[in-house]
């Protein structure tokens, strides 16, 4: 079963007008897993698509939206997913890989079945993101070892944190999609701080290994504009290409930035100094 939702774009004019309530329906999404569905958030933000896929009892199979308009879903999409629970399996056009918890799976257009399966050991969480492509690229398994990995931060400002850039251009070819992990080491809460914007390309943010009864507080919006999200644990939010993001926790957790858009290059950021937000 599959359960899609739509997202249009916003100007940030509008945000600035937006209430608590507002924000959290156009940006927040906060049911990706539920038992044996498929989970779907079609994006007019560089048309992106954020979803999550918990199979318990069966395999599920990834089926095209109505919003797609096409017979299979990877018709013209690439597709990325990190598991997020314990070990489960992928079945890509017949062949099976197994992924295990922070591992991912890149999956080029043209694709006919994705198939998700629970594993042996715990419930397996799929979390994926989905663009456009133009061009078909081999599908691959990237583990963190396989991943280009940076260490970022200091103890000093609380944002000592792991980035492991796993569907990268430095790490495999990709139409479009960005994917990778960033984990805040014991201590430290701040994520993409000092914040950013980059108008070439959208981001979408998803948080967990978050410890149960503690929160992170997501910040988008324009620079000089801010507003801010408060996010549970296995939850993700939408970052238009005008606003910034960056969060903080009462505890440290992990997130998995998506991009999408027209630039590739991981380092194109229009960087906000920290004492100039507002």
């Amino acid at each position: 079963m599959t359960k899609s939702e739509f997202r249009y774009a916003h100007h940030p004019e509008d945000v600035k007008k937006y209430t608590t309530e507002d924000l959290r329906r156009e940006f927040l999404m906060n049911d990706l897993f539920n038992e044996d569905q498929i989970n779907v958030v079609y994006s007019m933000y560089d048309r992106m698509i954020v979803g999550g896929a918990m199979p318990v009892k069966s395999a599920l199979k990834l089926e095209p939206t109505d919003d797609l308009k096409a017979e299979n879903f990877l018709d013209r999409r690439e597709l990325g997913i990190i598991n997020v629970g314990a070990a489960g399996k992928v079945t890509v056009d017949g062949e099976v890989f197994e992924l295990g918890n922070k591992e991912a799976l890149y999956i080029g257009k043209g694709t006919k079945d994705v198939v998700f399966e629970n594993g042996n050991e715990g419930q397996t969480l799929f979390y994926f993101n989905s663009a456009p492509a133009h061009h078909t690229f081999p599908t691959k398994k990237i583990t963190k070892n396989e991943a280009e990995i940076v260490e970022l931060g200091e103890a000093k400002y609380a944002n000592r944190r792991t980035i492991n850039k796993l569907i990268v251009n430095s790490v495999l070819e990709t139409c479009q999609l960005q994917m990778g992990m960033t984990e805040l080491h014991e201590g430290s809460v701040w994520n993409t701080m000092p914040s950013h914007t980059h108008t070439r390309r959208m981001e979408a943010y998803f948080y967990f290994d978050l410890e149960e009864g503690q929160t992170v507080s997501h910040f988008l919006g324009q620079p000089h504009e801010t507003r801010h999200v408060f996010m549970q644990n296995n939850q993700a939010v939408l970052s238009p290409e005008w606003s910034i993001h960056s969060g903080v926790g009462t505890s440290n957790y992990t997130f998995i930035w998506g991009m999408a858009g027209e630039n590739m290059d991981y380092g194109d950021m229009d960087a906000v100094k920290t004492n100039e937000l507002k």
